[in-house]
């Protein structure tokens, strides 16, 4: 593709050089830089990129973009500046790979808990309706059948558009989305067309990065803001936030409930461990998830699925043959006649809502145990409010680690601890091997009980100090099970 075709979709402020010439890569990344390739400089969290043109160039980087020009110019490479590179890599990107959303219907689900949950559920059931389709999730992409490893909740915008591409050219007719805070404030998302927004719910998460809630909320937010006038945007009633995030969108909107006169209304009916029974619409639909913080993700499924066209009877059919996904509410049975739950739950509110799911299907029968700790070099202020929700909603703690990443996993526990009332700490151990963690409440645990172990859902990994090592929560439940 040519330079001049590129740079159709960006205002440049300033132009050097020859635009004519022909671009056959597109990078942020220096290291990545081959012959023909236009190299743009961003100013990241970690590093500049515009300390990296001269390398990129002496890799063979065709062009530049950038924010500053470098003190040395090339005469034979032309440099593009912007006022603002983060919003025009999206768009350079996004033209690079085709305009990969102009060819499907991209659906974007934002919030702080149940992302994964809607976003897989609507990419499973959109092709048992017979679509082919795309997921870019925190557990795993997807074109079509086809599983692509992923790293972050979405990726930067070169892999992401790069990902779309792939998706459009395969003949993927929609894609699903999570869209992570950090995406849209870094604007790794500027370019794409979306069809659709679904806002799940706000609590305190991330703050190691937003710094505030009102920068986080404000973050969420603009992704609304943002949403084209043709687009849907389906927001959660239940959540305080709900009308906040569409107040001053141009789309349409929508609305989901539990509890409000709202477009797509839900109510359980029946709950079990095995599963619930709902009302959706006035419609009865029985599923094999747990809580209410699942049946609000469903019916913002159920919701999304309406607003895509199709018919709310199909969807109900293909809603009850759907599974929970990896590492959300997750039961496993023992033969002692006690229940373990593996759910990702890593935030307070998600504490409280798996929590109170698990005294909603006891009525009082057991006992809860939970294993939890908290992720290193992350938001340590929620560290002791996790603390609080676990007190509240179980018989016994057990305060474990997590990924301490560079952190002391000690230190991380006493920030835990530190939320825990004297009459808390009577109930509480700390156990730092998350393997002897989960082994001890398997000991203690007694028929009729729960045992939750929260914090890393589907990750099959701990990470140490730089290093991921294999640790899967769900194996080593089943092995002290035996």
């Amino acid at each position: 593709m040519k330079l001049t075709d590129l740079l159709k979709a960006i205002q440049p402020i300033k132009i050097i050089g020859d635009t004519e010439k022909e671009i056959t890569g597109v990078n942020i990344d220096s290291r990545l830089v081959k012959e023909g390739h236009l190299f743009m400089a961003m100013r990241g969290t970690q590093a500049d990129g515009h300390a990296y043109i001269s390398s990129a160039i002496a890799k063979g980087a065709t062009a530049i973009l950038c924010e500053e020009l470098p003190e040395k110019i090339e005469k034979e490479i032309p440099y593009i500046v912007v006022n603002d590179s983060e919003e025009a890599v999206g768009k350079i990107a996004t033209t690079f790979y085709g305009n990969p959303t102009s060819r499907m219907k991209l659906v974007g689900v934002t919030g702080t808990n149940g992302k994964t949950t809607i976003a897989t559920l609507l990419y499973n059931m959109f092709r048992k309706f017979g679509h082919k389709v795309g997921l870019v999730s925190t557990v795993c992409n997807y074109i079509d059948d086809k599983p692509i490893p992923t790293e972050h909740t979405t990726p930067d915008p070169i892999t992401l558009n790069e990902l779309l591409g792939k998706m459009a050219d395969a003949g993927c007719e929609y894609a699903f989305m999570e869209v992570s805070s950090h995406s849209i404030a870094q604007k790794r998302i500027s370019g794409l067309k979306y069809v659709g927004g679904i806002f799940t719910n706000l609590t305190r998460d991330h703050l190691d990065y937003h710094k505030t809630v009102e920068n986080y909320l404000r973050a969420k937010k603009k992704f609304f803001d943002d949403m084209p006038k043709n687009a849907f945007s389906l927001t959660n009633l239940d959540d305080k936030n709900g009308k906040v995030m569409v107040q001053n969108t141009k789309s349409k909107i929508y609305t989901y409930s539990l509890t409000n006169l709202s477009d797509f209304k839900g109510r359980v009916l029946e709950s079990h461990f095995e599963g619930m029974l709902l009302n959706f619409n006035n419609h009865e639909v029985a599923v094999p998830f747990v809580g209410k913080f699942n049946a609000s993700n469903l019916l913002a499924v159920f919701g999304a699925a309406v607003l895509l066209g199709k018919e709310e009877e199909e969807v109900l059919r293909v809603l009850s043959t759907l599974h929970p996904v990896s590492g959300r509410f997750e039961a496993i049975r023992s033969l002692k006649g006690y229940t373990a739950i593996i759910d990702y739950a890593h935030t307070p509110d998600a504490l409280a809502n798996v929590l109170r799911a698990i005294h909603g299907v006891l009525e009082g029968r057991g006992k809860v145990i939970t294993v939890f700790g908290a992720g290193g070099n992350r938001d340590k202020g929620k560290r002791p409010l996790m603390a609080k929700e676990a007190a509240k909603g179980s018989d016994k703690i057990i305060v474990t680690s997590d990924n301490p990443r560079f952190e002391d996993p000690q230190a991380i526990i006493n920030d835990v601890l530190a939320g825990l009332t004297d009459d808390d700490m009577k109930k509480t151990i700390s156990i730092e091997d998350r393997r002897e963690a989960i082994r001890t409440a398997c000991m203690l645990a007694q028929p009729d009980d729960v045992i939750l172990v929260a914090g890393k859902g589907h990750e099959d990994y701990q990470e140490i100090k730089g290093v991921k090592h294999h640790f899967d929560d769900h194996e080593v439940v089943r092995e002290a099970m035996k």
